[in-house]
């Protein structure tokens, strides 16, 4: 599986860094019913980490969810083609 990770997690990679993130974050919060506005403190984010980490069926769940991020579904299979394996940053789309 060859997948380029140096152009998926750059800063100008924004949008797929805030989805990858969010694939994270939104199967924990609703497993446990809050929102982000629930997490007003830090306090409240570590309990929610340590709840989280404690339950092997969220953790699983999650890493699934952030795993299905990454294939490339313009290709067969969970590699990148050999054009985006090539690319040293995001394309840009030509408007």
């Amino acid at each position: 599986m060859k997948i380029n990770w140096k152009v998926r997690f750059t800063k100008e990679n924004k949008t797929f860094i805030l989805r990858f993130l969010a694939a994270l974050i939104i199967p924990v919060l609703t497993y446990f019913g809050l929102q982000f506005t629930d997490l007003t403190s830090w306090g409240a984010v570590w309990d929610l980490f340590k709840q989280f980490i404690s339950n092997p069926y969220l953790v699983i769940l999650t890493i699934i969810n952030a795993l299905n991020m990454l294939p490339d579904p313009t290709t067969n299979g969970l590699s990148d083609s050999k054009q985006v394996l090539s690319y040293n940053e995001p394309r840009k789309d030509e408007e």
